[in-house]
C-alpha cells in the first residue's frame, strides 16, 4: 500500500497517543493514573443530556445543515453578544465537529502553500501538523517561562514577514495555562494593525476556566478593527464537560465562513444533530455551574503546583487558566534511573514516570518548549494526590 507524501509530514497527537497507551495499560490490569488527557472529569449536566434525549425522541436524527442548524447558530450569536460584547450575524457563524475541526477548516481554507502562520510556543500539539498539512509554514516563536509563556509585541513584530498569513493564538493556553489579559492583547493588536495582511485565529476553547480573578478577553473584543480578518473559535467541550459530543463553533467574516463550509461539506458534512441539540441547551440553559467547576479546577491547580514544587528536580509555575500545569524537569536531566538509564530529555522523563510509577503525562517537546512536561489536573483530587506522590517517589529515586 502506497501513501501520500504529505502524510509523512504529520504525526498522531502525542497527548492522544499517551492517553491511548494509558488506556491499554489499564485494560491489562495496571494501576495507571492518566494525567495526559484534556478532558474535564465532570459529567455533562443533566439538562443538556435531557435535551439531547428529547431531540432523539422528536426524530432529530437526520442530516443537518452543513454549517450548523439555524437554532444553534442563533444561540452562538447570542453567546458572543452576552459574554463577549460582540455582534455577529448568522452567516458569520459555522458549527463544526469540535473546535479542532473549525480551526483546521480555517487554516486549510485560508492558507496557501508556503504562507506563514506565526505560532507562539508552547502550542497545542495539533496546530503544528495542521499547518504542515495545509502546505503552510509554521513560524515558531519560543515564549519561555521567563515571559509567562506568552508572546510579546516585540516578538510578533519580528516574526511578521510579507508571507505572514495568520497569528494563531490560544488563551487560556494548552499546555501552559497562560492567559493573555486585555492589555496584552491590546499590545499585540497594535502590532497587527500595522500589518493588514496578517489575520488572526483565536482559539478560545478554555474561555470560562480562569483563576485568581483574571478576566477573559478575546482579540476582536479588544480591537474591533481586526474583526474582518479574525476567526474566533470556541466550543462546548471544556466549559460544559461535553468533550465527546463533538460540537465546536467559530465566528468569522461571511466569505471565510463560506469557504470553511465548502471544506466541511467534503469532509464531514454537518455536526451531529443530537450534539447540536445538546449544545443549544448548553448555551441557553443555566450557566452557574461553570464558575463552580472553574473553582474546583483552581483548587486542584493549587494542590498540584504545591506538590510538584515539593518534588526534587521539578519546578512548576502557577497558571492563570485552563486545567494544565507545565513544570520544568530541567533538574532531573542527566540523572540516572534505578535501572541505570540516563534521563536525557523530557521525553525520557515522562516515559520513566509511566514505566516505573504508572503515571501518564506528556513531554514538553510535543508542545515546542523543553525541558518541560504537561500535567492535566482534570482528574479527581484523590487521583491527583496519588499521582503527585508517585511523581515525587520517582524523582527521589533518581541519582
Amino acid at each position: 500500500m502506497k501513501f501520500a507524501r504529505h502524510m509523512d509530514s504529520i504525526q498522531t497527537s502525542p497527548s492522544a497517543a499517551m492517553s491511548q497507551k494509558a488506556r491499554e495499560m489499564k485494560a491489562e490490569g495496571m494501576d495507571v493514573i492518566a494525567l495526559s488527557s484534556g478532558q474535564p472529569d465532570f459529567p455533562t449536566p443533566a439538562h443538556i443530556v435531557e435535551a439531547a434525549h428529547a431531540a432523539v425522541l422528536r426524530g432529530e436524527t437526520k442530516y443537518t445543515t452543513i454549517s450548523g442548524s439555524a437554532e444553534l447558530k442563533d444561540m452562538v450569536v447570542e453567546k458572543f453578544k452576552r459574554e463577549n460584547g460582540l455582534d455577529f450575524s448568522r452567516d458569520e457563524i459555522i458549527i463544526g465537529n469540535g473546535s479542532k475541526q473549525v480551526i483546521f477548516n480555517a487554516l486549510t481554507a485560508g492558507t496557501d502553500i508556503d504562507e506563514e502562520v506565526i505560532l507562539p510556543a508552547p502550542y497545542y500539539v495539533a496546530y503544528i501538523d495542521m499547518i504542515k498539512f495545509t502546505g503552510g509554514k509554521a513560524v515558531i516563536v519560543p515564549c519561555g517561562v521567563d515571559q509567562d509563556f506568552k508572546l510579546t509585541p516585540e516578538q510578533l513584530e519580528t516574526a511578521i514577514t510579507p508571507k505572514s498569513r495568520w497569528l494563531l493564538l490560544n488563551s487560556p493556553n494548552n499546555p501552559t495555562g497562560a492567559v493573555y489579559e486585555a492589555e496584552e492583547l491590546r499590545a499585540l493588536a497594535d502590532v497587527l494593525l500595522r500589518h493588514p495582511h496578517v489575520g488572526v485565529i483565536m482559539d478560545d476553547i478554555y474561555e470560562h476556566i480562569t483563576f485568581d480573578g483574571v478576566k477573559f478577553s478575546t482579540m476582536v473584543e479588544i480591537e474591533p478593527a481586526l474583526r474582518d480578518r479574525t476567526v474566533t473559535a470556541n466550543g462546548v467541550s471544556k466549559s460544559y464537560a461535553m468533550t465527546g459530543w463533538r460540537v465546536g463553533y467559530a465566528a468569522a467574516p461571511a466569505a471565510m465562513i463560506q469557504q470553511m463550509t465548502k471544506l466541511q461539506s467534503l469532509v464531514t458534512s454537518g455536526a451531529s444533530s443530537v450534539g447540536q441539540a445538546a449544545a443549544i441547551a448548553a448555551l441557553s440553559g443555566p450557566q452557574g455551574f461553570i464558575a463552580e467547576q472553574a473553582k474546583s479546577f483552581e483548587d486542584r491547580r493549587d494542590l498540584v503546583v504545591s506538590m510538584i514544587n515539593q518534588t526534587t528536580g521539578l519546578s512548576c509555575p502557577t497558571p492563570k487558566g485552563a486545567f494544565y500545569v507545565y513544570p520544568s524537569c530541567a533538574g532531573v536531566l542527566g540523572k540516572k534511573t534505578p535501572a541505570g538509564a540516563i534521563i536525557e530529555n523530557d521525553q525520557d522523563f515522562v516515559l520513566y514516570l509511566l514505566e516505573t510509577e504508572n503515571v501518564a503525562t506528556v513531554h514538553g517537546g510535543a508542545y515546542g518548549i523543553s525541558p518541560h512536561f504537561r500535567i492535566s489536573y482534570a482528574s479527581s483530587t484523590e487521583e491527583l494526590i496519588e499521582a503527585c506522590e508517585r511523581i515525587q517517589r520517582a524523582c527521589a529515586s533518581l541519582s
